[in-house]
Order: C-alpha cells, then sequence, then structure tokens
C-alpha cells in the first residue's frame, strides 16, 4: 500500500471529518490519496494560517472529541501554520498537523549548509515547544506508528497540537497492507487523567463547611466538562454565586447567580465578587497575569483558595493555595458536585450583595459615543436569543466588549484566541466550527483583526457557510492605541498614523457577500434584524471611529477591584 494511502486510511479510522489546507508539491501525494479515499472532506483555503485555524474550530465544536487536520507543503507552508499551532497549544485543543518535507536525501541533516533542498526548513524544531508531539518520519515502516502515537497524545491528558512531517519520498513508499491494517487495528488508547485523591476531596468539603461567602470560578480547563451544565444548574438552584475566566465563558451560561468573567479587563461585579470572597474554588484555570492582574499577592485577597488543574505545573504558580489538586475539570466535577448544605454557614446576604454589585455595574460604559458596546452587546443577546449559534471573537476590543457583554444561551457558545491572542483567528476558525455543527455562526471582528485573514471570505462563499460577520470598524487598532493614548501621549504610531483600512461592505460584495453598513445607533435594529434572518454569508460592518478603548480595565500595577475609570466616576 503506498504511504500516502495508509495514511488517508488511518485518518478515516478515527472518523476525521475535515482536512484543511493549502496545497503544494510536499503534499500533494497526501492530498491525492485523501480525496481519492472519500472519507476524510478536504477543504482549501487561502493561506495556511486560516487552515490551521479553521482545524481549530473543529475540535473546538467538538469540545475536543473530534479531531481535524491542517495541513502545509513544506518551508513557507509549514511556517505559515505555526500561529495556529500555537493558538492550540495555548488554549489546550487536539489537532493533528501534517506538512509536507523534501525527499530525505534532500534534507539538510548535519551538514553545516543552511539549506540543501528546495523550500527545505526544519519545522519539527520550530514546532516542538508548541506540541505535545512533533516528529520527522524517514522511515516509512515508522510512518503508521508515529502518526497513531501522535493522535492519542493530542487527545490525551492537557489536550493539545501534534505535528508529523513526512518527506516526499517517504509518502510515495511502499508499506505492507498488513501492516497498516495491524497499526490501524491496535491503535494507541487515549490516556485518561486520574480522579482527585479522596482527602483532596474531603479537604475541600471541610473548608466549604466553613465558607461564608464562597465562590466558584470555572476555566478553560472546565469549558468542556461534560457535568459543568449540571453544576451550573445546582449552583443556581442553591443559590451559589459563580464567575468565569474568559477561556470558561466560552460555555459558561449565563444566570442569575453567574457574575460573569473576572480580570484585568473582567466586568466590575466579576472582580468585586472574587476580591470579597472567603473561600474561592478555582476548576481548570491557571490564574494568569490577566485574570488576577499584575498584583498576584492580592488576587482573592480574603479567600482561601482551591486550584484545579490537569498540569501539576500551572499549581501554586503565580498564586499560592490553600489547597492544590491535580485533576482533570471533569473528574474533579464528577467526584465533588454542588449539594444541600455544602456551605451551611454561607452568609445570608452574600448573594443579594452580590447582585446589588452587578446592578450597579449595569449601565452603558460609554454613553458618549454613538454606537455604545454596552448597548450593541445586549442588542445581539436580545436579536439572538433562542438561537442555536456560535459566536467567534477576534482579538482587540471588540473581544473584551463581547466577553464583558455576551450572555450564553442553552443552546449557544463562544470562542475566543485566548493564550496566543491571534488576530485573524475568528473568520477560518468560525468556518471550521460551521462545518463542524451545521449551524449559524456570528464572527464578531475589528477592522484590523479581519484584514488578516480576509481572504477567507471567498472561502466562506465557496462552502455557502451560514456564517454573518460584524465588524466594528474603529478606524484603527485600537486596544494597542488606548495602550499609547494611556503611555505614549497619544503618540498613535502604527496604529492611525501609517494604518489604513478598506470599505469592508464593498469588500464583502466583491466576494458576492451581502453586506450593509451603518454609522448611527438608530440604524442598528434594523440592521440586526437583517442579519438573523439572513441565511448564508452576510457582513455588517460598523463604522466606530470614537470607540478605541474598553471600559473598564485594569491600569498595570492597580487591584483587581481598581478598575478604571472608577465605578463611583461613572455615574
Amino acid at each position: 500500500m503506498k504511504a500516502s494511502d495508509a495514511v488517508a486510511k488511518v485518518l478515516a479510522a478515527h472518523d476525521t471529518r475535515f482536512c484543511f489546507e493549502l496545497i503544494g508539491g510536499m503534499i500533494a501525494h497526501i492530498l491525492d490519496s485523501i480525496g481519492s479515499l472519500d472519507k476524510t472532506q478536504i477543504v482549501s483555503t487561502h493561506h495556511e494560517q486560516a487552515a490551521a485555524f479553521a482545524a481549530e474550530g473543529v475540535a473546538r465544536a467538538s469540545q475536543g472529541k473530534e479531531l481535524a487536520v491542517a495541513m502545509g507543503t513544506s518551508g513557507p507552508g509549514a511556517t505559515n501554520l505555526l500561529t495556529g499551532i500555537g493558538s492550540c497549544w495555548f488554549d489546550y485543543i487536539p489537532v493533528l498537523f501534517i506538512t509536507g518535507q523534501v525527499n530525505t536525501g534532500e534534507l539538510r541533516g548535519t551538514r553545516p549548509v543552511r539549506q540543501q533542498g528546495f523550500q527545505e526548513l526544519d519545522i519539527v524544531e520550530m514546532a516542538r515547544p508548541i506540541t505535545k508531539y512533533a516528529v520527522q518520519i524517514t522511515d516509512a515502516a515508522k510512518l503508521i506508528p508515529e502518526l497513531q502515537k501522535a493522535i492519542a497524545l493530542a487527545r490525551s491528558g492537557r489536550m493539545g497540537p501534534v505535528l508529523i512531517d513526512i518527506p516526499n519520498d517517504i509518502q510515495r513508499a511502499d508499506i505492507p497492507d498488513a501492516d497498516v491494517e495491524m497499526a490501524i487495528a491496535n491503535a494507541n488508547p487515549v490516556d485518561t487523567v486520574g480522579k482527585p485523591a479522596s482527602d483532596d476531596i474531603h479537604r475541600v468539603e471541610a473548608l466549604c463547611a466553613l465558607a461564608r461567602k464562597p465562590l466558584i470560578c470555572f476555566g478553560g480547563g472546565a469549558r468542556w466538562a461534560p457535568s459543568l451544565q449540571g453544576w451550573v444548574r445546582s449552583l443556581e438552584r442553591l443559590g451559589i454565586p459563580y464567575v468565569s475566566t474568559l477561556m470558561g465563558h466560552e460555555r459558561t451560561p449565563a444566570s442569575g447567580t453567574y457574575f460573569n468573567m473576572i480580570g484585568a479587563y473582567g466586568n466590575r461585579e466579576a472582580n468585586w465578587a472574587v476580591q470579597h470572597a472567603d473561600l474561592l474554588i478555582a476548576i481548570g484555570t491557571r490564574l494568569d497575569v490577566r485574570q488576577t492582574g499584575a498584583d498576584s499577592a492580592d488576587f482573592a485577597r480574603a479567600a482561601k483558595i482551591v486550584q484545579v488543574d490537569v498540569d501539576p505545573a500551572q499549581l501554586n504558580n503565580r498564586v499560592r493555595t490553600e489547597l492544590a489538586i491535580n485533576a482533570d475539570a471533569q473528574q474533579f466535577m464528577s467526584a465533588f458536585a454542588p449539594r444541600d448544605n455544602l456551605f451551611p454557614k454561607i452568609d445570608a446576604d452574600w448573594l443579594p450583595s452580590l447582585r446589588r454589585m452587578r446592578l450597579a455595574a449595569d449601565f452603558d460604559e460609554y454613553p458618549d459615543w454613538e454606537i455604545s458596546p454596552t448597548a450593541l452587546f445586549k442588542a445581539i443577546n436580545a436579536t439572538m436569543h433562542g438561537e442555536a449559534l456560535d459566536y467567534v471573537c477576534d482579538v482587540g476590543n471588540h473581544q473584551m466588549w463581547a466577553a464583558h457583554g455576551l450572555r450564553v444561551g442553552p443552546e449557544q457558545a463562544v470562542h475566543y484566541s485566548g493564550g496566543m491572542g491571534a488576530m485573524g483567528f475568528a473568520l477560518p476558525a468560525a468556518i471550521g466550527i460551521a462545518l463542524q455543527t451545521g449551524r449559524r455562526g456570528l464572527v464578531l471582528t475589528g477592522d484590523g483583526s479581519l484584514q488578516v485573514n480576509i481572504q477567507e471570505l471567498d472561502t466562506l462563499v465557496r462552502l455557502n457557510l451560514d456564517i454573518a460577520v460584524i465588524v466594528m470598524n474603529n478606524s484603527s487598532l485600537g486596544m494597542v492605541k488606548n495602550f499609547q493614548d494611556l503611555y505614549f501621549d497619544g503618540r498613535d504610531q502604527s496604529t492611525r498614523k501609517g494604518y489604513s483600512f478598506p470599505d469592508f461592505s464593498r469588500v464583502a460584495r466583491a466576494y458576492g457577500i451581502e453586506a450593509r453598513r451603518i454609522t448611527n445607533a438608530k440604524d442598528l435594529p434594523a440592521a440586526l434584524n437583517a442579519l438573523k434572518k439572513c441565511s448564508g454569508p452576510y457582513l455588517l460592518e460598523l463604522d466606530m471611529p470614537y470607540a478605541t478603548e474598553c471600559r473598564p480595565r485594569l491600569a498595570f500595577g492597580r487591584k483587581l477591584d481598581e478598575q478604571l475609570p472608577p465605578l463611583e466616576k461613572t455615574k
């Protein structure tokens, strides 16, 4: 059996539904084999970075249950995948990356030359720090076992990306059919993470028994846990408040006891809750600087902290805890479920005090702007209420506006580029998500982010996916401009000075996409209703040149509940 045919068979055996790629000579054999077998759909993008983000979208939509492939040819095709690989690494998304490579006889090896073969490049060493496993195949007999190993590792423990680099002559080599079938029949098992120790569960219960102001925080590691929705319903029933990180917000449903997102760009009520709790149970979050602020010693200043994480290196890393539990979020949530009388000493005014704070913070942060992000996302919530929908956000002020304002319903999710924070993520990721789910997607992006992978508007049209794009066009790279306003006396080099953008509605129409552009708030309800009614690709551009900051935000060095502008000065 031709080795590339064997690769296609392994992918089919693992129910790999999608392969995203930009073709090049060094992956032509594999793509031909995948296409000929016709078990995995090939989706051609216009840039390998977009292929990587789209494959990430498939894994996100399936909550890590399904693996997609992103593929690039040797040299620039491989390096163009790296941003997407990093995105999967930091947000622990399982994706299989396959790169083509020059023939083994053309590899540089130990020769003291920069390059031996055309477009030869050591992508394995480049990708190794941001993959769970990266290997180059130089022996055809090892190809299928290594591929099986990589697929298992991607899904095991703290999930993440893997990379297989396959030279062209290895793709053309012959592998005995029996060896391929045996390898497929004896696939590497996916390693499960151990349960939390029973002593740790008893210690958590003991802390809960003494707590007067408990608070639960769901991080990105908890967002895919099958028990999450049941936990949330129990917390709501018991009147136990909870918050989330940015990544935890992706699938944490809104309710009367949810106080939204913590962090430097967090909701005021969430940060207030963290700083006034006396017990914080943080599940699946590494408590990084964007969540705690720079003054990590003051984070949850009155609380005993229980941190649960699948990665032992993340425990007691930035924040010292009362109890650190090395366990998968699902395993912990299964072993320790909210129940009656878990918090026998809870302060009767704890939940009402948080609700008063949430009400105090429920005002328009941008009354001086024609189109207010506060009003915009309330309108989006109302318009899309009850819709089965995936929101996908790019990176910039619009991402934080969305995280502040979006309220996720039972049949909804939101997807953020978290650790990597990659501009250009949203459109291709939404394509992968929509292919996986078959349901509506709503891209939330800015003028800077959309331009990074704007070419994928053509892919969107070709596939005729039901994806709408809202472009919040503030005529700048607004988040960095806000930084310049604070620290460089408003000198806006490269954020406005030297920066440009097109008329996105006209660009969309050039691709054959129905589009609309508005400049004032009075036209917003009709524009959102038109977006909701449209089936297929659609683009709505909001002209917001004044919108170059996110409120509230945390200035460096300030404590988590000292966001700017101060609450008392906003009334």
